[in-house]
């Protein structure tokens, strides 16, 4: 008999080869591509002064990441339905490891932004990859702790890349920082491929043009994707670059200050993850749905950053962790998405959506670097009005996809049964069955 595609994997392993063999693996390699993403907050100060750049040569430097990583997220998710994970990860994450030593013996900007786009790429698939390897060796009741946990482990190399990575930047230099940091890639590459159990791939749907094309069709998607794209982009916007500037620049912090602050934030991003995910279960054991929870968050970020811009007398650090915290809600919006779609499309969805994420942070840190720009830079330093504009176009921005959100639109038949053809449509749409769920009312209002 063949066993049901939503069963439990038949790759099912001991807890303890797990966590050893499979989960500290991936969350190693998943915490070093966050320590990536945000380490250019910390030395953005050295690299301003050594190649003379501008507000939005930075920005171009810091974002080129995120758009290697959108370019490979779509058919790397197609490569993780085919092949083991543990192969795909362990091969992109060679060209992190080359990025980082290109990164770091340059001695131009384009050298720079080369090898920048290249940990990009090679970080594109951590989170992807861990949560395909989680799926496939972890049994259905540990698949959400053990969700929570990677995201928690990814968050700490966000703190690694504050106070630690300053300590060691200061002590032996931010180039020697990243020729480690490359070194520590390489052996986590070789980890991830050597320790991973086999797994024998099974026949998954192939990933075509009209089945991604379900995904961006549909109606619900376009509903959460624009307030999660932006809310949560401008979150990783700020952490992993703008932050530390508007902090030396508009508060005045020194270095010692700004890493701490930063340190902060990065752990509020580390409990976040788990304590979303935590509440996102009981919302829904209490019949609430999730979608308040997110809309909360992400409402309380937009009010700290009209703090920020109007220079409300309120705790700074209050107002960055509320910022920054609102970077962990991609757990909430993956659970939404999950839920909206059928199974076979539901890698593909939330790969989708995470697009948007990175792709929302990319435009986002590019476009507040070139608003910067239109300011003269005396000293070193913007004034106060370059960073006030800076954060209120995309935070405009942010207003119009929750009214978006918010729209009331009338209740019509589930877009997925359009955006579904041939084979797929019949056994995801049984009246009873998991898949079969009406857009939620939050959503889908009269």
């Amino acid at each position: 008999m063949t066993p049901h595609p939503l069963a439990d994997p038949p790759f099912q392993i001991s807890r303890i080869r797990f966590v050893g063999c499979v989960f500290l693996p991936y969350a190693g390699a998943y915490f070093l591509s966050y320590l990536f993403r945000s380490i250019n907050a910390v030395i953005a100060g050295d690299l301003t002064v050594e190649f003379h750049l501008s507000a939005a040569d930075l920005g171009l430097l810091t974002a080129v990441y995120f758009l290697t990583f959108v370019i490979a997220q779509l058919p790397l998710s197609s490569l993780l339905d085919r092949l083991e994970p543990n192969a795909v990860q362990s091969v992109l994450m060679l060209f992190s490891t080359v990025g980082a030593l290109l990164f770091a013996e340059a001695h131009s900007f384009t050298v720079l932004v080369i090898g920048r786009g290249l940990i990009g790429l090679g970080a594109a698939g951590t989170l992807t990859a861990a949560l395909k390897a989680i799926v496939t060796w972890t049994p259905t009741e540990r698949m959400p702790l053990a969700t929570g946990l990677m995201v928690m482990f990814g968050a700490l190399g966000a703190f690694a890349a504050t106070g630690p990575a300053d300590v060691i930047a200061q002590h032996i230099g931010w180039r020697a920082l990243f020729a480690v940091l490359a070194a520590s890639m390489a052996l986590s590459a070789l980890a991830v491929l050597l320790n991973a159990p086999k797994a024998t791939v099974r026949a998954r749907p192939r990933w075509t043009a009209s089945s991604l094309s379900a995904v961006y069709r549909n109606q619900r998607f376009w509903r959460i994707a624009p307030v999660c794209a932006l809310g949560v982009g401008s979150s990783w916007s700020l952490q992993s670059l703008w932050a530390a500037p508007w902090m030396r620049d508009v508060q005045g912090f020194d270095q010692t200050s700004i890493v701490h602050q930063l340190g902060v934030m990065a752990f509020a991003v580390c409990i976040g993850g788990p304590i979303f995910g935590l509440l996102s279960t009981r919302l829904r054991g209490l019949g609430i749905k999730i979608e308040y929870l997110l809309l909360g968050t992400l409402s309380l970020s937009f009010l700290a950053q009209i703090a920020l811009i109007l220079r409300w007398p309120l705790p700074l650090l209050v107002l960055w962790v509320t910022i920054s915290a609102a970077g962990a809600t991609t757990v909430l919006s993956s659970a939404l998405i999950s839920g909206y779609f059928p199974e076979s499309l539901s890698a593909r969805a939330n790969g989708s959506l995470n697009f948007l994420h990175v792709g929302g942070a990319l435009v986002l840190q590019s476009a507040t670097g070139l608003i910067l720009a239109q300011w003269p830079n005396e000293r070193g330093a913007y004034p106060v009005a370059a960073y006030q504009a800076g954060l209120a176009i995309p935070l405009i921005l942010q207003f119009i996809a929750l009214a978006w959100f918010l729209t009331p639109r009338r209740r019509s038949l589930p877009s997925m049964q359009y955006a579904i053809s041939g084979p797929h449509r019949g056994p995801y749409f049984r009246p009873g069955s998991r898949s079969h769920c009406p857009a939620p009312s939050f959503l889908l209002s009269s």
